[in-house]
This record gives structure tokens, C-alpha cells and sequence, in this order.
């Protein structure tokens, strides 16, 4: 079962612990008394923190602790901070205190979300589980990818370690679809008979199935829904097109539905393993948690314990009844994925989590694929809480019904992010009142309800999130998200489903052509924060309130300014990203005569950077053609591939070898394509050694240094570099230029 007892008890002590919490918490009591208060919760806090685990009655009390500071605020806020000064004052103050309501009710969700993570192991099948394995169909959707891409997901579906009688592999076409070949655009039309011939012959030579439809209704699930009825697997294995299985997928996630039959889902993470843009262009990939890793890492597993671990759109095997009760996937909204299990949890059937990457796939390479995604994520669940709104629907539990609601409500940060970013101008600029506290009223309690916020942040997200810089991400997607949420507010019906480009390259380096916004928005914090400074030295008696709305004011300079080197797309002309390896292996040069002990550093499906020790590596030199030889550490099978030698470096006490493969066949092919995707293990690693967050002050100042190194870049772009372009036309004598070239700007 998925539930256990211990567990039930966990989750009254937690219900127990809040009820005694939100009784304490609106006792009224002395200045001096609360500040006590704050010393001795703060530091029971941090000894929490630092000497006991962070699991059971311990965490319990840590975040009750954390509660208690956040609603002494909340009572304090309420009580004391709210009069009426003219009606301006109090429009903008309740405007302030509605967004500070909302960030507090997300806290709270999130903080019962992931009160008690559970953590899966990854056991494998058991020999007495195997004589009852089921069926499995596994469903590649697609829509506009590239065939080589295309083929390496197919081939890694296709070497799943499954009984190949119970295992078929399904490719579904939605860009060769009936409308797409007949539709009145010629080139269009070509394209998809093209596209559509091209993936028949793919799947005939891999011994996959090709499947289309008639017409492109409901997207995705629309797409899957298609396929129910002509396949017959009693599990479904949802993969999306760039989603790489590994070879022991299937042997870590089958026998959970073998344990329980009313088990409709077990979802795994998504592993990515390309920098998405703002990690990409703000040089931070595998320097920091990358911003899906909280997710995957705490809040799912969070959900689980809940017992609202939710569907994700792949990577994740769902059972053919309990979708068949449901007509299949859902399709009202254009987050089939979270639809799907919500109305399926509703009906009585159960999930699980499994913290355990399986797949590895692709980011979007630019800042505006990333919005693409991040809008249809963000008006999906939006839509998705209008048109079935998890308290009113019958069949959740209320830990169900909050845990929705948890991932619902996230996606209006839109709204609280921008008012965030405007109430310091309230104060600053235009003189209203929107916050009557003293300093020792903000010292008091302001204070320490911020240092129980940043707190219970690292407590719970310490490995998987860096509290400021993350910030940056929720700041970028505020100014495109807002609008796009607003539409959804609107007209719930309206969105369209957009398909994510991935695997896209970049000839040169360019701005965003949605830059444009962050402009009007550095130039608007940098009005208010000089301002602001202007107004410290004129206005002595004010000067504790216009600190705290002054550093306020910076922050929100610091991310915007931040954001722009985000928004400065970097050069990226490799469609396959090199993947970490570290493994063993050997070379054979001359036909095996020479055999040489290699380090096979990284591995991407184009080739492979290895290292040799100096007296090994004088025997090799670029343009050479060798074998590499050794054992796929996800099959235990020997592999030799041959691969060319095309550059040489210096790498420590080792000197480095870039070379390509140079494969013969298609097996030679299937082999690169398991030795590069092929081992979980090598996904577990990897994501486990992702630095953890390193504290408020170092974070500061590295949002600092970010924010600085940007602010210089745009001025040498579009001041300085004109300024001398000018200057040397005006010298020679010939009629000066404006503009940035191509190679720097493409708005």
C-alpha cells in the first residue's frame, strides 16, 4: 500500500502542531516580550537547523516554529499597519497587504507540502514479480521535432530492459496528421506528406509503429487519446520526443503497479541535461540546482506523502483502465497532465513519486522558447483552477485538495511580483503611506518574519535551490506571464496549446527580442532607488522607513539588472550537448596493436572527449582514426566504436583528446546512444552533486556581481561602442552609423 501508519501519525502531529501554533500566535503580548519571543524561536531555529535531522518531529517543529514568526506578523500586520491617512494611502497599503497575503498563503501551502517528503528507493523487479509483469505501450508524441532526434529516443525506447513480447513502442505523429497534408498551404502541406514518409520509413527500420490522425484536435492528449483504441499495452509509458529513457526504466517503476492495483501512475523527474537560457547566458549550469530540480526534489516527493503526486507529461507510466475510466487523457485544459490526474485522484485512484532520474532530456535553448513553456504552464494550471477547482471537487482527501491548490496558486505570481516591484515607488515617490511602522515596529516583527521566510527556504530547499538567484527566474517571467494569465482570468476557454521548440541552434550572439520590457523596468527601480536615496538625505525624520523601502527598492534593481544578462543569448551550434561520463576505457590504435587506457570524460551521440595520461597521449595526435573500447556501464556489454581524433589540449596532469564517431552501422549507432543516455546512475550523480545554496550573503553578493557585469556589458553595447563608432566616422569624415551590428543585437 502506499500509505503507511507511521505516516498517518506524522500528519496528526503536524495538524496538531499548526492548530497550537495558530493559537499562540495571536496572543497579544509586549514589545520587549516579542522580541524574547523572536530570540529564543530564531534560535531554536537554527539548532534545529544545524544538529538535528531534518525529518519527523524535528522538521515539524522547525516549520511550526517558522508558522508562528509568520503569523505574529500577520496579526501585527493586520492590526497595527493599516490607517487611514487619504484614500490613495489606503488603497495602495491594502493593495500591498493583498500581495503579501498571497505570498504568505503560498508559504503556508508549501510548507505543508513538504512537511514530510517521502523517499522512494529504487528497487528493481523481483524474480517472483516478473512471472506477472504486465504489458507496456510506450507513447512517443510528436509534433514538429527533428527526425534525429526522433530516432535517438526511439532507439533508447526501444532497448528497454523488458521482455520484448510485452513491450511495444509507439511513435504519434501529430505534424503528419490527415488536416496537416491536405491543408490549403502548399508548403505546408508538402512538408507534412514529407515529414510523414520520412517517420514511416524511420519506424520501419527501428521495428516501431507509426500512428497519426485525422485532424490535430486537443493537442497532446488529443494525440495520445488517439492511440488508446489500437493499442492494448496494460501500462503506458508517456515519453515526450527528447526524452531519452534509460535502459532500467521499466525494471525501477513496473512493480509498483504490480504492489497496488489501484495505483494509476508512478511519475519520475525530469533530468535535464542542456543549461536552460537564464542558466546558459548567465553562466550558472552545474553550478547551482537548475530552478525544475526543487520541484522534482521536494515537492513531488512532498505531494507523494499527501497522496497527490501528480502526472508531469512523461517520463511518468500510467494504467490503461484508469485512463479508460476517464476517456482517456483529459483535454478541457492545455495541462492535460495535471488534469488528467486530478480528475483520476478524484475517482479514487492512486499515485506515486519515484525520486530517481530515467530519462534525460532537452531544455529550450532561448529566452523566448522558455516563455512559451512557462505560459502555457502558467495559464494551464490557472485554467485548470477555474474550470475544476480542487475544493470544490468531490472524491480528493483535503490534503489532495491543498496540494492542487498548492500547485495551482503558484502560477499567479505574476500579480504579487509586480506589486512587489511597485510599492516601494508608493512610499518613495509619490508620499503614500502605505506601511505605518516605526523602525522598532519593523525590527520587531518585520525582521523576524523575513529571517523565518529565508529559514524555512534553505530548511527545506537548501540542496535544491538558490534562494536569490533563483529569484531572477520568477522576476523574468513576471513581466511576459502577467498578460498571459490575465487572458486566462478573462476568457478560461481561450488558451492554445503551444509546443516548446527544443534542439534549436544559435549562428551567433543576440538579445532577446523580449528584452524590450526589462528596459522600461531597470529604468523605472533605478528611478525610484535614486529617489529614494534623495529623499534618506532630505527628509532626516523618515529616514527608517525610507531604509527599509530604499533597500527594498535596490533588491528589485539588483534582479532586473540581473535579468538583462539573461537576455543576451549566447552562440550555441551544438544540437547534442556533451554529457559527463567518467568512465573507463581503452583506445586501440593501428587495428589493436597499440592499446591505450583512456578516461572517457564526456559523451554526446555526435562524440566524445577523452584523456590520456602525457607519455600515453604522445602516440595520438589529431586526425587520427582509433577504436574505442570497453563496457557500457548501463548494460555490462563490451562496446567498439570508432572515432576520430579532431583536437588536443592540456587538461591538468592529463592531456585531453575532442574526437567525433565515425559509426558504421546501426548497431555501432544503438551502442553510442546507450553509452550516452543509457545509465540512470550516471543522472543520480549528477543531479545529487549540484552545490547546495551558499547562504543570504554570498547569494547577495553574486546577484551583486551578476548584476554588475551586465549593467557594464549594455552600456559598452549601446553607449560606449556607438559613441567610439561615431567618433571614428567623425575623424575620417564620413556620415556616422546608429544601430548595434547583427552580430550583437536581433530584436
Amino acid at each position: 500500500m502506499i500509505n503507511t501508519y507511521p505516516q498517518y501519525i506524522e500528519r496528526v502531529l503536524l495538524l496538531l502542531g499548526l492548530s497550537g501554533v495558530l493559537y499562540f500566535s495571536s496572543i497579544h503580548v509586549s514589545s520587549d516580550a516579542q522580541l524574547a519571543i523572536n530570540f529564543m524561536v530564531i534560535g531554536a531555529m537554527v539548532a534545529l537547523h544545524r544538529y538535528a535531522d531534518h525529518q519527523g518531529l524535528a522538521r515539524i517543529t522547525f516549520l511550526s516554529l517558522a508558522i508562528f514568526l509568520v503569523l505574529r506578523y500577520i496579526h501585527w500586520r493586520i492590526l497595527f499597519t493599516i490607517t487611514f491617512v487619504d484614500p490613495l494611502s489606503l488603497l495602495a497599503a491594502l493593495t500591498l497587504l493583498v500581495a503579501e497575503f498571497y505570498g504568505i498563503f503560498v508559504f503556508l501551502l508549501n510548507v505543508f507540502v513538504s512537511a514530510r517528503p517521502v523517499q522512494r528507493q529504487a528497487t528493481t523487479t523481483s524474480s517472483r514479480e516478473k512471472n506477472k509483469l504486465p504489458n507496456v505501450d510506450v507513447f512517443i508524441p510528436s509534433y514538429n521535432e527533428g527526425i534525429e532526434l526522433l530516432r535517438v529516443t526511439l532507439i533508447a525506447a526501444r532497448e528497454i530492459h523488458y521482455p520484448k513480447e510485452k513491450l511495444r513502442i509507439y511513435l504519434l505523429d501529430d505534424g503528419g496528421t490527415h488536416n496537416k497534408r491536405h491543408q490549403p498551404d502548399q508548403t505546408k502541406s508538402l512538408a507534412a506528406w514529407l515529414r510523414r514518409h520520412q517517420l514511416k520509413k524511420l519506424c520501419r527500420e527501428l521495428g516501431v509503429q507509426y500512428m497519426t490522425r485525422h485532424q490535430n484536435d486537443h493537442a497532446k492528449a488529443g494525440n495520445m487519446n488517439a492511440a488508446l483504441p489500437h493499442t492494448h499495452g496494460d501500462l503506458i509509458l508517456i515519453l515526450d520526443a527528447d526524452h531519452v529513457p534509460t535502459v532500467d526504466f521499466l525494471e525501477k517503476t513496473v512493480h509498483y503497479f504490480i504492489e497496488d492495483e489501484k495505483l494509476f501512475l508512478v511519475q519520475t523527474p525530469h533530468f535535464f541535461v542542456n543549461p536552460d537560457p537564464i542558466e546558459k547566458n548567465l553562466d550558472l549550469f552545474q553550478k547551482m540546482p537548475s530552478e525544475n530540480h526543487m520541484f522534482y526534489s521536494t515537492i513531488q516527493p512532498g505531494l507523494d506523502f499527501w497522496g497527490g503526486s501528480f502526472f508531469c507529461g512523461s517520463a511518468a507510466i500510467l494504467r490503461r483502465k484508469a485512463l479508460l475510466e476517464n476517456n482517456g487523457f483529459s483535454g478541457e485544459t492545455i495541462t492535460e497532465d495535471a488534469e488528467t490526474a486530478l480528475t483520476l485522484h478524484s475517482k479514487g485512484w492512486r499515485s506515486c513519486y519515484l525520486k530517481y532520474p530515467l530519462i534525460s532530456g532537452l531544455q529550450p535553448e532561448t529566452f523566448s522558447s522558455f516563455m512559451v513553456q512557462r505560459m502555457r504552464w502558467a495559464q494551464g494550471m490557472v485554467q485548470l483552477f477555474l474550470l475544476k477547482n480542487p475544493l470544490k471537487m468531490k472524491g480528493l482527501s483535503w490534503p489532495q485538495k491543498l496540494c492542487y491548490l498548492s500547485n495551482m496558486s503558484y502560477w499567479f505570481f505574476p500579480f504579487a511580483r509586480m506589486i512587489f516591484v511597485f510599492a516601494p515607488a508608493a512610499f518613495l515617490v509619490f508620499g503614500l503611506q502605505i506601511y505605518a511602522a516605526t523602525a522598532g515596529d519593523i525590527l520587531i516583527y518585520t525582521v523576524p518574519y523575513i529571517v523565518a521566510l529565508l529559514m524555512a527556504s534553505s530548511y527545506m530547499y537548501r540542496k535544491v535551490r538558490w534562494n536569490f538567484i533563483s529569484n531572477i527566474y520568477e522576476t523574468m517571467q513576471s513581466l511576459h506571464s502577467f498578460n498571459a494569465v490575465m487572458a486566462v482570468l478573462k476568457n478560461p476557454r481561450s488558451p492554445k496549446f503551444g509546443v516548446t521548440p527544443k534542439s534549436e541552434t544559435l549562428d551567433e550572439d543576440f538579445i532577446s527580442p523580449l528584452a524590450r520590457p526589462f528596459y522600461w523596468m531597470v529604468a523605472a527601480t533605478a528611478f525610484i532607488t535614486l529617489l529614494g536615496l534623495w529623499r534618506f538625505y532630505a527628509i532626516p525624520e523618515e529616514r527608517s522607513l525610507i531604509a527599509f523601502a530604499l533597500f527594498w527598492s535596490s533588491y528589485n534593481f539588483l534582479l532586473y539588472t540581473a535579468s538583462l544578462g539573461a537576455l543576451m543569448e549566447r552562440r550555441q551550434r551544438r544540437t547534442n550537448p556533451r554529457l559527463p561520463a567518467g568512465f573507463e576505457a581503452t583506445i586501440w590504435l593501428n587495428d589493436g596493436a597499440f592499446k591505450l587506457p583512456v578516461i572517457v570524460e564526456d559523451i554526446s551521440v555526435g562524440g566524445t572527449n577523452i584523456s590520456l595520461t602525457p607519455q600515453h597521449a604522445e602516440q595520438v595526435k589529431a586526425g587520427d582514426r582509433v577504436t574505442l573500447h570497453g563496457i557500457n556501464p548501463a548494460t555490462g556489454k563490451p562496446f567498439d566504436l570508432p572515432i576520430e581524433v579532431v583536437a588536443r589540449w592540456e587538461a591538468g596532469k592529463r592531456t585531453a583528446f575532442g574526437s567525433r564517431f565515425a559509426s558504421e552501422n546501426s548497431n555501432q549507432y544503438r551502442d553510442i546512444i546507450l553509452l550516452a543516455h543509457g545509465d540512470s546512475r550516471r543522472w543520480l550523480k549528477w543531479s545529487e552533486n549540484r552545490a547546495p545554496d551558499p547562504g543570504i550573503i554570498k547569494s547577495t553578493l553574486h546577484l551583486s556581481k551578476i548584476s554588475i557585469i551586465y549593467i557594464c556589458r549594455y552600456l559598452v553595447l549601446f553607449i560606449i561602442n556607438p559613441m567610439i563608432g561615431w567618433l571614428i566616422s567623425f575623424i575620417k569624415g564620413k556620415p556616422p552609423t546608429t544601430g548595434t551590428s547583427n552580430n550583437q543585437v536581433k530584436q
